[in-house]
């Protein structure tokens, strides 16, 4: 069966603002104040929440990787109590998925987020039943960029790994399907626009309109 697979933040849902956030929580608590912006720092809180700690930590003063592992606990802590607050899938995502099951295409998310939280970020999204699969950063003891979750994913959804390719906005993403060597889709929508081009992925989309008939191309 032909499988698209989905990175979570980023390519199907803006989850920038709720793990900023989250950040700038842990922040305060350090008594520094909000020190990321929701919309100038969108495309770090897509590398994850150390990324975040590590950037606003470097506009504090030095970076101390002890103060990060202190407080990425919290930082999860924060994002779990509040979690779709100012989320929301990116237009026509859903539209998207339910376009490619009625080709008959499975289709999953592979996420660097941890499994618990994606988990709840789908349901309270409204989306979980349309996903077949979904693999988190600590569902296996790899994370992309190793293709083994991506594989995983595929294989949960019933899917034929030979027949698969990734959706996903980073370079994390497009590594990830080097590796597993399926084509990747950029999505040309996200902080970094249509500079995901950059990264010489096999396709990058403008909208979700695209996609099914790029995905059935790709895998045909």
């Amino acid at each position: 069966m032909r499988t698209v697979i989905f990175d979570l933040d980023g390519t199907l849902a803006d989850t920038s603002a709720d793990l900023i956030a989250a950040a700038n929580h842990c922040f305060r608590g350090m008594g520094a104040g909000a020190m990321l912006d929701p919309v100038a720092d969108a495309a770090t809180a897509f590398r994850g929440g150390r990324a975040m700690l590590r950037l606003g930590l470097g506009r504090i003063g030095a970076v101390d990787d002890a103060v990060i592992d202190r407080w990425y606990p919290e930082l999860l802590r924060a994002y779990g109590d509040a979690i779709c607050v100012e989320t929301r899938l990116y237009p026509g995502a859903v539209e998207a998925v339910e376009a490619l099951r009625a080709k008959g295409m499975a289709v999953g998310i592979c996420t660097n987020k941890p499994e618990g939280l994606a988990v709840t970020l789908v349901e309270r999204l409204g989306v979980a039943g349309l996903f077949a699969s979904l693999v988190g950063a600590d569902t296996l003891p790899v994370r992309k960029p190793d293709p083994t979750p991506f594989f995983e994913a595929v294989d949960r959804a019933g899917g034929a790994r030979s027949r698969s390719l990734l959706v996903g906005d980073t370079e994390t993403d497009r590594e990830t399907a080097r590796a597993a060597g399926v084509p990747s889709v950029l999505v040309g929508f996200g902080p970094e626009g249509p500079g995901v081009a950059r990264m010489d992925p096999d396709a990058v989309i403008a909208s979700y309109a695209e996609l099914p008939a790029v995905a059935a191309r790709l895998l045909d």
